[in-house]
């Protein structure tokens, strides 16, 4: 090792020590709390925006780092990308363990919720832990009266190198492994909690890149709503979530894998019981129903897959959509 790659190792080693001895962050902020942080060294806003809406007015010292960056191909969007694209996108924005990371988003209802969750999960499987949501995104913040500008901010890169936490990552395979046709306890005893709209659970429909509608074998239907005041895009406190949390189906801590399609709205479900609620083991198959279903021998492992007649109503329908909306 040369002495430059030895002043880098010992840079993020100090990093990580200095993360260790740092205070907790809440997994939630509202609007005036992050104002009131801002100006805290080490503290850094990435907005999740498209670059066109970021562009035209975002928090001071916000950088973009659009959604789409941190997700998968159209084929399978709930994909996570590769450690070499995701690392490349966490030094660019100069994010180190260290780091006091609030991710912000639109804030137009609860499923966009959904995105920043998704990035505040893959930033944590990256070794950050340092992370929270702006609860309310930039509807909040704008809602607040709080300033806004159009500068642009450049970051010196970071040299932080990160590794996945498979901790935090169910997959298509173990997953296929353990939920086998008459198994006595579904993915040997793992709660499967599916975050989407009943429709999609019942198989009454499915994602378009999905090639068969259901939902995993033995999962209950926990939809991502619940965390959320009726017509509200701010998530519940901490307290009211951990209350329902203990109500809710499948409730119970332990293993607990949370899916959707995408892995977008199954990213709700990881962040209220993981973050809020406090609840250990809980993990998120990221590919989800999309790439489950692409996989061979998909619906041996599925429940509430209709049958011809019905699965060819679901393809008539998603094509009326296509079509006519």
């Amino acid at each position: 090792m040369n002495i430059l790659s030895r002043i880098l190792a010992a840079f993020v080693a100090l990093a990580a020590l200095a993360a260790q001895a740092a205070p907790a962050v809440p997994p939630l902020l509202s609007a005036a709390e992050l104002q009131a942080r801002l100006a805290q060294p080490g503290l850094r806003v990435i907005d999740i925006r498209s670059p066109r809406v970021f562009d035209a007015k975002h928090i001071p010292g916000a950088l973009s780092a659009p959604y789409g960056s941190w997700r998968g191909p159209a084929s399978n969007p709930g994909e996570l990308p590769d450690l070499g694209r995701l690392t490349r996108l966490v030094q660019q924005l100069g994010l180190t363990p260290a780091t006091h990371v609030v991710v912000t988003y639109s804030g137009e209802d609860a499923a966009d919720f959904g995105a920043a969750a998704r990035v505040y999960w893959t930033l944590k499987v990256l070794g950050l832990h340092r992370l929270s949501i702006l609860n309310g995104g930039m509807e909040a913040w704008a809602e607040a009266g709080l300033p806004q500008d159009d500068m642009p901010l450049a970051v010196p890169p970071s040299a932080y190198v990160p590794s996945f936490d498979t901790s935090l990552i169910a997959t298509r395979e173990e997953l296929q492994g353990r939920l086998v046709a008459g198994a006595a306890a579904p993915a040997g005893g793992a709660r499967l909690l599916d975050a989407r709209p009943s429709p999609f659970f019942s198989g009454q429909t499915r994602h378009a890149a999905s090639l068969v509608p259901g939902t995993l074998k033995g999962a209950v239907n926990l939809e991502y709503t619940r965390w959320f005041a009726p017509d509200s895009a701010r998530m519940l406190p901490a307290d009211e979530v951990k209350r329902l949390a203990e109500t809710s189906p499948g409730a119970g801590d332990g293993d607990a894998v949370s899916f959707c399609n995408t892995g977008h709205w199954a990213a709700i479900n990881w962040f209220a019981l993981s973050e809020l609620a406090g609840q250990k083991g809980v993990r998120m198959y990221p590919g989800s129903m999309v790439e489950w279903s692409q996989g061979p021998g998909a619906t041996a492992a599925m429940d509430n897959v209709p049958g011809r007649a019905g699965q060819l109503l679901v393809d008539f329908k998603l094509w009326i959509d296509r079509t006519f909306n």
